[in-house]
C-alpha cells in the first residue's frame, strides 16, 4: 500500500525531510503544510537582506515548482489547528483535514515577547522569518537611533543591522557582557569592541522596563530598570523562542521546552515524528537530553528523521553543530554546546584571537573560537569521538593545534 506521509512546517527540517523521502519513497504520497506564504528559504542570509547587503533573490531556495517536479503538495498559508493521534489526522485552519500513516512535526518557535508595556508599539521588531527581514529593512532605513534588547546569537545580528544602516545603537544587556553564559570577559570584550566599532554601543546591567510610544504608538524611547531612558525610532528584541507545542498539548505526545524525541527522531508516539528547533532530542554525543537551533542541525534532522519514518532505527542523529557570525572584520564560530558541561578551559592565543571548550566528564562537548577557526576540525572530530582529552588542557590551547598534537603530548 501506497504510504501518506504529512509534514508540518516548510522550513529547512521539513523540507529536507520532504526530499529525503521523495528519494526513499518514490510512490508515497507527501503533504508539506505550511503557515508562511512562500517556500523555503534561507534563513542565514535574511540577516544579510536586512542589513542591506544582498538582494531577495539568492534568499529564496526553492519554489513552488520545485515541490511540484517532486510531486511532494505543499500548501503554503496553512496553518494546523489540530492533531488527532487516535485518528492519525491533521485539521488546518479552513478545517480540511490530511490523514496520514506517518506524521513529522518541524513547526519551529515564536519569538519570544518582552513582557513590557509598549512591547508591541509600531518600531518594534522581532527577528524570525523572510517577512520579518523586511519589515526590519524598512524600518531600520528610516531610522536615525536604534535599541537592541537580547544579548546572544539572534541579538547580535540586530546590532549588526544598525551598523550597517548607519544607526546609532545602544544594546542593552542585562548582564555585565554580552552571551555571559558562553563567553569570558576576555572573549566578550573582543565582540564589544566590533559592536562599538560599527556605532552600536553595548550597554550593561540594563535592560528594558517599557517602551514610550508618540502619539502615533510609534516607538521612541525605551527605559530600562534603573530609569535610565534611551531615544530610538527603532528596537529589536531577541530574547528566544516560545516553542510551538501548544498543538499537541492535548495529545499523549510528550514534551517539555519543546517536542521530546529520541535519537532516531521519533516521539512517543510511533508514527508521529519531529525535526528542527522544535525538538528536544536526545544527543548521543552529550549523553543527555539537548536542543540546537543551527540552521545544519536542523537540516540534517529532516533527513534522519525521514530515514527513519520509513524504516525506524535505521540512522540515528549524531551531530555537531556550527554557529558562525560573519558581520564583523573577524571570524566567529560556536559549535556543539558551549554553554554545558562541568569543566572548561580558554585561551587568548593572539591578538582579537580567543577559544573556549566546554567539557563534559572531560570530553569535549561544545566551544567558541573568535578570530581563528583553523582548531575547530579538529575539535569537532574530539567530540564525535568523545575522546577524553580533560588531562591536555594546556595542549588544546596551543595554537595551531591538531589531534596529532594530543598524542604527541601523551608521548612525551
Amino acid at each position: 500500500m501506497t504510504e501518506s506521509y504529512v509534514i508540518i512546517g516548510d522550513g529547512v527540517a521539513g523540507s529536507s525531510a520532504a526530499e529525503t523521502l521523495r528519494e526513499e519513497q518514490p510512490d508515497a504520497e507527501i503533504t508539506v503544510l505550511t503557515d508562511e506564504g512562500e517556500a523555503l528559504y534561507n534563513r542565514i542570509l535574511i540577516k544579510e537582506f536586512a542589513k542591506g547587503k544582498l538582494p531577495a533573490a539568492p534568499i529564496s531556495i526553492h519554489d513552488e515548482e520545485w515541490y511540484a517536479e517532486r510531486d511532494i503538495d505543499l500548501r503554503l498559508n496553512t496553518l494546523v489547528v489540530d492533531v488527532d493521534i487516535e485518528a492519525d489526522e491533521v485539521t488546518t485552519h479552513e478545517g480540511e483535514t490530511f490523514a496520514y500513516d506517518k506524521l513529522l512535526l518541524s513547526i519551529g518557535g515564536t519569538p519570544t515577547q518582552l513582557p513590557v508595556d509598549n512591547s508591541d508599539a509600531e518600531g518594534v521588531h522581532h527577528f524570525w522569518t523572510f517577512q520579518d527581514a523586511r519589515a526590519i529593512k524598512e524600518s531600520v532605513e528610516s531610522a536615525e537611533k536604534g535599541v537592541i534588547v537580547g544579548a546572544g546569537l539572534l541579538g547580535i545580528d540586530f546590532a549588526a543591522i544598525c551598523g550597517a544602516q548607519d544607526v546609532e545603537g545602544k544594546y542593552l544587556m542585562r548582564g555585565d557582557s554580552w552571551w555571559r553564559y558562553a563567553l569570558s570577559n576576555e572573549g566578550a570584550e573582543i565582540m564589544h569592541e566590533a559592536m562599538r566599532d560599527v556605532g552600536v554601543e553595548p550597554v550593561f546591567d540594563s535592560g528594558v522596563d517599557h517602551f514610550e510610544v508618540d502619539d502615533d504608538g510609534r516607538v521612541e524611547a525605551a527605559v530600562d530598570p534603573n530609569g535610565d531612558r534611551y531615544d530610538c525610532d527603532f528596537a529589536g528584541v531577541a530574547i528566544g523562542l516560545n516553542f510551538n507545542t501548544e498543538i499537541v498539548e492535548e495529545t499523549p505526545i510528550a514534551t517539555d521546552n519543546g517536542i521530546i524525541v529520541d535519537e532516531y527522531m521519533r516521539t512517543n508516539v510511533d508514527n508521529v515524528y519531529a525535526a528542527g528547533d522544535i525538538t528536544e532530542f536526545h544527543d548521543v554525543i552529550l549523553g543527555e537530553r539537548a536542543q540546537n537551533g543551527a540552521w545544519g542541525s536542523a537540516k540534517e534532522q529532516g533527513t534522519v528523521a525521514a530515514r527513519n519514518m520509513v524504516e525506524y532505527g535505521s540512522e540515528e542523529f549524531r551531530w555537531v553543530s556550527s554557529y558562525s557570525i560573519t558581520h564583523f572584520d573577524f571570524p566567529f564560530l560556536s559549535f556543539g554546546h558551549p554553554t554545558l558541561g562541568d569543566d572548561e578551559v580558554e585561551a587568548t592565543t593572539g591578538e582579537g584571537e580567543w577559544r573556549k571548550l566546554a567539557l563534559k566528564d572531560g570530553k569535549i562537548v561544545g566551544g567558541v573560537l573568535i578570530g581563528d577557526l583553523a582548531p575547530q576540525s579538529a575539535y569537532k572530530q574530539l567530540m564525535r569521538e568523545e575522546r577524553y582529552v580533560a588531562d591536555q588542557k594546556e595542549t588544546l590551547m596551543q595554537e595551531g593545534f591538531s589531534v596529532e598534537d594530543l598524542k604527541a603530548a601523551s608521548e612525551q
